[in-house]
């Protein structure tokens, strides 16, 4: 048995002529997600249309529900502009619910586009509340606050459907370009990748893992992660660097105070020379405003001069109960917070520099000569499909 599905866009209409653009995007990455299950996928004045195999229902719900551009998804029943196969629709549709709802109150929410219809939508509206107050007497109207709501619009056909499924709503993945995200095992990184997937940018991630000071557990740990957060970005390539030789040369610094945002400065570094081989234009970071001694203002300037290319921080002004939200939103909070610590934490100095100054850092930064380290490490890199 087939099932219709009305998925609706949201923020894409306000892309005016920059629209065909969105919405080829966005079909595009339904159609990738989708791959492997029989579907049609068609798109008809505003409305895209997916028709499945009931069997995969749960499945193709649950590729919907994380898909950047949809609002919403819905069931729904396609029937010919004719008054008794509307009636008949409609009927069918109301009852399949629960007794529970069929006692409740309802209202119908009518939507006209098809102008050349003869009635208009409150007159739409009118007789279908009247036909379902006929048909099912246990049910009563309340246009403020329903129990349910029946939905119907008149286009070249007519769409009719009860319950609609919030989608994550934004933009579809790929249309604001590429970029690299720094994911730790942390829980702000992954929701930092999201935030950005939501806003169109298609990604790739890099770790940096120090072994033996970072266990196996730690890497398989952000693994994890990033497994979770792929299916949001229509998939995700890991790359993992080895960081140890450079940790040991910070390590042996003459500016222990310094080291933290030292290391920050040689990462970013590691993740701009990835991003140009890898032709992806911004980093991507979990970095929230003076939430450690590495995210101030100051810090922040030391790593942002550290490269020349963009560096974006969607969660700079959030506090850690706003992302952690997120996190448990999209699956990554479990993951997060179990106990393997990485080398940000584990070689952090008691007492690090809170204010420092960019020459100071740049300077300390020149004398460690790490040019051949990055580029070896890079180089050593284990790159993961997820």
């Amino acid at each position: 048995m087939e099932i219709t599905y009305l998925l609706k866009v949201g923020e894409l209409n306000l892309k005016g002529s920059n629209l065909k653009f969105f919405e080829k995007k966005l079909r595009a990455n339904i159609k990738k997600s989708l791959r492997g299950i029989p579907s049609e996928l068609r798109q008809s004045q505003k409305r895209l249309i997916l028709r499945v195999d009931e069997s995969y229902r749960d499945q193709v719900e649950s590729i919907l529900s994380r898909t950047f551009g949809l609002v919403s998804f819905t069931p729904m029943v396609m029937v010919k502009k004719d008054p008794q196969c509307i009636e008949k629709a409609v009927c069918d549709l109301v009852s399949k619910l629960s007794p529970f709802e069929l006692e409740g109150t309802f209202k119908v929410a009518a939507r006209r586009v098809d102008k050349s219809y003869p009635q208009t939508s409150y007159e739409i509206a009118c007789d279908l509340g009247g036909v379902i107050l006929d048909t099912f007497p246990k049910t009563t109207v309340n246009v403020r606050n329903p129990d349910w709501t029946l939905s119907i619009e008149i286009r070249n056909e007519v769409y009719i459907y009860i319950q609609e499924t919030k989608a994550p709503g934004g933009l579809p993945v790929g249309t604001a370009g590429r970029g690299l995200l720094l994911l730790s095992g942390g829980i702000d990184s992954p929701v930092a990748g999201y935030l950005m997937g939501k806003r169109g940018l298609k990604l790739e991630s890099i770790y940096f893992h120090t072994y033996p000071y970072t266990s196996d557990e730690a890497k398989e740990k952000v693994v994890t992660l990033g497994k979770r957060l792929s299916p949001w970005l229509g998939g995700m390539k890991l790359h993992i660097i080895p960081f140890t030789d450079i940790q040991h040369k910070l390590a042996a610094g003459e500016h222990p105070r310094f080291s933290t945002i030292l290391m920050r400065m040689a990462m970013m570094k590691i993740a701009e020379k990835l991003g140009e081989q890898r032709d992806l234009s911004a980093l991507i970071t979990g970095e929230a405003l003076s939430q450690v001694a590495s995210q101030t203002v100051e810090s922040i300037n030391c790593t942002n001069r550290s490269v020349d290319v963009p560096v974006l921080r969607p969660l700079i002004g959030m506090d850690k109960i706003e992302i952690i939200t997120i996190a448990r939103a999209i699956d990554t909070y479990d993951v997060s917070i179990l106990p393997y610590d990485d080398c940000c934490s584990l070689f952090a100095p008691k007492h690090p520099v809170i204010h420092p100054k960019y020459d100071e850092l740049a300077e300390a930064y020149e004398a460690l000569k790490l040019g051949d380290l990055l580029d070896k490490a890079l180089d050593a890199r284990e790159t993961l499909e997820l």
